[in-house]
């Protein structure tokens, strides 16, 4: 008899499951764009950049929902300032999320918790699993050009089931310079490839503090870490965002949607973050990331690769270069190399002769943030930080996928 009791009780869970399925694919059905926020570990201000991608979003006439499933963290109410009298209105037994301005509503899981919001949740895996889908499953979203999932940080149960629940989901990891952020992060990276998510690309938050003396800019936790990963990795850097005082003081006062988003360093930095979030998303369904499968195939067809060379080897600095090896390569093969003597360096000049010269990858030891946007504009991907290897080995250890990036040696 407990043999059939157990079966009987299985197939009710399964069945209750599956209704829970559909009713999460009806939630969701009319939401065009869903961004997964994600980082591999916490502190490194996932939840702020999540609320300001929603938030600038919404101030540019997107419909924007902003959904906050970090069970033991949610930050989402105070950085908005939805603290205080918040009642979930219903309608047909499902709640509604709370209007914040005219294109942006939020949710979170706070609001279902009980009056003190202070209180430690303290649940294990099953429950915490149960929760989020009856979360997702009960809010009733009017039509959405974007829903940002502000989602607990690291790999556990939180995010594989935000994961899996919303599978068209694509990934925006946040992370901070130092290695200690990007060792998770490369979890994180791996996480999304093996639950089949996308993967749009990585932030890096707290790049660099400046002077409001002299104006110039501290690297309190080293700079252009991200930029590395993203070429190792073969994913694409959003944007980095720099440490503003203001934002900290607005998200601390819960008034994060006054923020001007003109005027400051880290506005226009993220004004650059949103630009590359919406070409992705361009389609009205998210522009996935080639994985690294997908990426090898890409370079199996006729790539052009640019290496700056002094003395037969790669140049530490493109700028400096006696010569530029142009190696083309066909099919995963090296058909040929022609060197070429650049123009004088001057900005903007080399990015233009190279695509001109039909070059679409560049590989460097080191080069500048501004460098690299003007390389990027012109349609060439940058990597930096290679060995000071020739040309061809370069190239050879790059399509086989055993190229090892270090240090950008550029300060500037």
């Amino acid at each position: 008899m407990s043999d059939g009791h157990e079966s009987c009780g299985a197939k009710g869970r399964k069945e209750q499951q599956d209704q829970q399925d559909v009713e999460i694919r009806d939630r969701l059905s009319h939401i065009k764009n869903k961004l997964l926020v994600m980082s591999g570990k916490g502190g490194v201000g996932k939840s702020s950049v999540a609320a300001c991608l929603a938030l600038f979003l919404a101030r540019r006439g997107y419909a924007v929902g902003l959904m906050d499933v970090d069970l033991h963290g949610p930050s989402i109410p105070r950085l908005l300032g939805l603290t205080e009298g918040i009642q979930l209105s219903r309608t047909s037994g499902k709640a509604l999320p709370v209007a914040c301005s005219e294109n942006l509503h939020a949710i979170s899981i706070e609001f279902l918790m009980g009056e003190n919001r202070d209180a430690a949740t303290i649940w294990r895996g099953p429950i915490k699993i149960g929760v989020i889908r009856q979360f997702i499953s009960d809010i009733e979203w009017p039509e959405l050009d974007y829903l940002v999932i502000d989602s607990p940080p690291g790999t556990g149960d939180e995010p594989l089931t935000v994961a899996q629940t919303i599978p068209d989901a694509g990934a925006v990891v946040v992370t901070t310079p130092q290695e200690i952020s990007l060792a998770d992060v490369r979890k994180s990276i791996n996480f999304c490839r093996q639950v089949k998510m996308d993967i749009l690309g990585l932030v890096e938050n707290m790049s660099g503090l400046q002077c409001p003396h002299c104006n110039e800019v501290i690297d309190l936790f080293r700079s252009k870490g991200a930029a590395l990963l993203a070429g190792t990795e073969h994913v694409d850097l959003l944007g980095t965002l720099p440490i503003d005082p203001e934002v900290v003081r607005l998200g601390d006062q819960g008034a994060l949607k006054t923020l001007d988003m003109q005027s400051s360093r880290f506005a226009q930095a993220f004004n650059g973050i949103v630009d590359a979030v919406l070409q992705k998303t361009s389609a009205g369904r998210i522009q996935e990331t080639p994985s690294t499968e997908e990426r090898k195939e890409t370079d199996m067809e006729k790539v052009m690769f640019a290496i700056p060379v002094a003395g037969g080897k790669l140049c530490a600095h493109f700028g400096h270069c006696e010569q530029f090896a142009l190696v083309e390569t066909e099919d995963g093969k090296i058909k040929g190399t022609r060197m070429h003597t650049p123009p004088p360096h001057e900005p903007g000049v080399l990015p233009r002769w190279l695509h001109e010269m039909g070059s679409d990858v560049i590989i460097a030891g080191g080069m500048g943030a501004r460098a690299q946007g003007l390389f990027e504009e012109n349609g060439i991907k940058v990597i930096i930080g290679a060995p000071m290897d020739a040309p061809e080995a370069l190239v050879n250890q790059y399509l086989s996928g055993a190229l090892v990036t270090g240090e950008n040696i550029c300060d500037h």
